[in-house]
């Protein structure tokens, strides 16, 4: 094996050292590999290569660099302005539909023929607990087994539970709103589910009956 004297191999580190400095930048890598990501995928039915453009939050939680305190209270604000309430005041639906939205993983695929909310289902189940006879679940979120009974609602529909059920509903439309770079879906925001759909899913959280909290 050659032994490099000890200048050179110095040298040859500086011209390595030297050469990194002058490489693409963080914002021109990021360009290139969006550019990348682009190319290797086309449009497939319901299913845009624009999924892979993204907006500002997004953009401020994927960059590599936690974002400050001021960034996130920008992005909390901006995801609690977006919350669309209920007309008619109304929160609570179906618990029976919204324990199959929450284990139905459908929806959003290219081989969907539409990319109305009314096909989708909530996949609740790939990021948390959310009944003790699930034999699998995921486990990127906490559990919501027992949800509503931990929080003290007894009935979602008196005075005592608003904060909660409110609290819940801007969860499930931005979930931004409360956590700036959260990994769960924004259901509302982007037209996954529509009102009725959350409203069975907030049935779901919130009503003793339900399998998550009458357990």
């Amino acid at each position: 094996m050659r032994i490099l004297p000890p200048l050179l191999a110095l040298g040859g580190a500086a011209a390595i050292v030297a050469g990194c400095a002058t490489g693409p930048s963080s914002a021109e890598l990021d360009s290139q590999s969006l550019q990348m990501m682009k190319a290797s995928f086309r449009d497939q039915g319901i299913a845009k290569v624009s999924r892979l453009d993204q907006d500002a939050m997004q953009k401020a939680c994927s960059s590599g660099v936690e974002p400050s305190a001021a960034v996130e209270k920008r992005i909390m604000d901006e995801a609690q302005a977006s919350i669309v309430w209920p007309a008619d005041g109304k929160y609570l639906g179906d618990w029976r539909k919204g324990d199959k939205l929450a284990q139905s993983g459908k929806g959003m695929s290219w081989s969907d023929k539409s990319a109305d909310p009314a096909h989708n289902g909530g996949s609740c189940y790939n990021c948390h607990q959310l009944d003790k006879a699930e034999l699998s679940y995921g486990t990127i979120g906490p559990s919501l087994l027992h949800y509503g009974k931990l929080r003290g609602v007894t009935d979602p529909n008196a005075a005592s539970a608003q904060e909660v059920v409110k609290y819940t509903w801007g969860r499930l439309w931005n979930a931004k709103a409360t956590v700036a770079c959260s990994n769960m879906p924004r259901f509302g925001h982007e037209k996954i589910l529509d009102q009725a759909q959350l409203r069975d899913l907030m049935a779901l959280l919130l009503d003793p009956n339900s399998p998550v909290n009458a357990q």
